[in-house]
């Protein structure tokens, strides 16, 4: 095949089916160096301390049931009455594990106003995963542990746990799939419709606004790199247009890691205050690595849904945990109630098999029955496992009475993964408290200049792309990055991951990225010379 026909047929694909492509050849690399995947962003790092407490439920709900049934390998039912005592003459509290647990079931009682009792069986049961999950949303004690946590960890101060509203869901990405669906569903957004995105994003807000499902107008605000990846304060003035109708957004940003600093903000809090009927959506996986982070949903919380995913800070990718997030007073429900007779109608009739009174019913409900289309409402929410480990990931922070070491020590391995990249590379670092440093972005016609001067650069982007050079990176040096233009970055951007390798990968990756650019120089001097083969 051409080669040039090659790389053209995968810019189709965008950045995942891309990397995907040079993981065989990076694993199969010409100069027969170690293989480094830098390109996703699962961390090499897990929570120890909640995945510990996770097991010991197992074992004392098993003992349990066998208190009110026992035949073999069958034991029976769990019960309410006095089961905070027993489960204390359970605990082992000289095994940290347990200790754990101590300390979490006295935060729960003293601070959230949580019965023990109901704490204990809640968990247990949810554990066990022995019944549906009831409430179909969220189990009860489990929402305000995870609202305790969203305020502590995202909203900087400000107190909105009394009026939020959780939904877990399979991951972030669930999440998202979820609320495009019900969006639409319920006449919400619709075809044609303009969105504003912060661009560089996370490519399913790129792609799904396209789906012929959708096929929505899509209004980049263009971070920029000559202004640290942030977005423009003056990009803001565009949400202030009617014609907008929502806001799509990740904070801190992926691939950029740049989070919204407090004039930004401040910013969107007054166009919020004008624009009652913006929908935005928020995803900030990522915010628990910027230090003083503060979320839009706290500034704006009428006008914005919040997803946020355990799996990054917490090492669960596998767990698929993360959660939507949305105040009872809200901009949805609003809007929903304006809309067109014959619209609300259409919704009453196929709201009306799970609840008598459909007008009523909240977006946040319907996010939960659409999820199993609608009939399903019943059996429909997170597995309880599922929800019991977001809680338990949730408590492990909540119980720390003035520092989180565990969350400090995550922020230390990326920035430390970062500086050595950047050093390695040459790059100047940024420096700004908004930098989460999860991920970067390198300009590789930028780093081509810097190197060997802007000749080098202009051959480069005249006559390769940086699939080109993916795939030359891969194939000769074995090291899999993914390329930027599938996030909306500017063409000759790579996206690197600081989670997913050890920290003595990060120089390597430099070292290497700097050889194929020799390579690449060496090959522009050899055909200007004539003598190119």
């Amino acid at each position: 095949m051409d080669t040039n026909q090659y790389e053209k047929d995968l810019e189709g694909l965008g950045a995942f089916g891309i990397a995907s492509k040079t993981l065989k050849l990076a694993k199969k690399n010409e100069n027969h160096n170690s293989f480094l995947n830098a390109g996703r962003g699962n961390p090499n790092w897990i929570n120890t301390q909640a995945r510990l407490a996770f097991p010991r439920f197992i074992i004392f709900g098993v003992k349990e049931s066998e208190r009110t049934m026992l035949a073999g390998n069958l034991g029976g039912y769990t019960t309410l009455d006095g089961i905070g005592r027993r489960f204390d003459d359970f605990l082992d509290l000289s095994q940290k594990e347990d200790a754990f647990i101590k300390a979490f079931l006295d935060y729960a009682a003293e601070v959230l106003d949580i019965d023990r009792d109901a704490l204990v069986k809640e968990f247990t049961d949810a554990i066990l995963g022995n019944n549906y999950p009831v409430p179909s949303r969220c189990l009860v004690n489990i929402e305000k542990i995870i609202n305790a946590y969203l305020q502590a960890t995202l909203y900087h101060g400000v107190s909105l746990a009394a009026s939020t509203q959780i939904f877990p869901t399979e991951g972030g990405t669930a999440a998202i799939c979820y609320i495009f669906n019900s969006l639409k569903k319920n006449g919400l957004i619709k075809k044609g419709d303009r969105i504003a995105i912060n661009t560089p994003i996370f490519t399913p807000y790129l792609e799904i606004p396209e789906l012929t499902k959708y096929e929505m107008v899509k209004v980049g605000l263009a971070a920029r790199e000559d202004n640290n990846w942030e977005i423009p304060l003056a990009a803001l003035d565009v949400l202030e247009d009617e014609s907008i109708k929502a806001f799509f957004l990740v904070n801190p940003s992926n691939p950029a890691s740049r989070a919204l600093n407090s004039t930004l903000l401040k910013r969107i809090k007054e166009i919020c205050a004008k624009r009652r009927d913006l929908i935005i959506i928020t995803d900030d996986v990522y915010g628990t690595f910027v230090e003083g982070f503060q979320t839009i949903y706290a500034v704006a919380p009428y006008n914005t849904l919040l997803v946020y995913s355990y799996s990054k800070l917490y090492g669960a990718t596998g767990w698929r945990i993360g959660c939507i997030a949305m105040n009872k007073q809200n901009v949805f429900d609003d809007l929903i109630a304006r809309l067109p007779e014959e619209k609300l109608q259409s919704l009453d009739e196929d709201y009306s098999i799970v609840t008598t009174n459909p007008r009523s019913f909240p977006f946040i409900e319907r996010l939960t029955a659409d999820s199993r289309s609608i009939g399903l409402y019943h059996t429909s929410g997170l597995s309880t496992p599922q929800q019991a480990m977001m809680a338990l990931f949730s408590l492990s922070h909540l119980v720390c009475h003035d520092c989180d070491a565990y969350i400090e020590s995550t922020k230390k391995i990326v920035a430390q993964r970062y500086h050595s990249l950047f050093e390695g590379l040459g790059i100047k670092e940024n420096s700004t408290c908004e930098n989460a440093k999860y991920y970067s972005l390198i300009n590789i016609y930028h780093l081509a200049e810097q190197l060997y001067g802007k000749k080098l650069a202009t051959y480069m982007q005249e006559n390769f792309g940086e699939i080109n050079f993916l795939l030359n990176l891969a194939k000769k040096n074995g090291v899999v990055i993914m390329e930027g233009v599938g996030f909306d970055a500017p063409s000759g951007t790579l996206r690197v991951s600081q989670a997913n390798l050890p920290d003595d990968a990060y120089p390597k990756i430099a070292r290497r990225i700097k050889a194929l650019l020799k390579e690449y120089n060496d090959k522009m001097t050899a055909s200007l010379n004539g003598s190119d083969s």
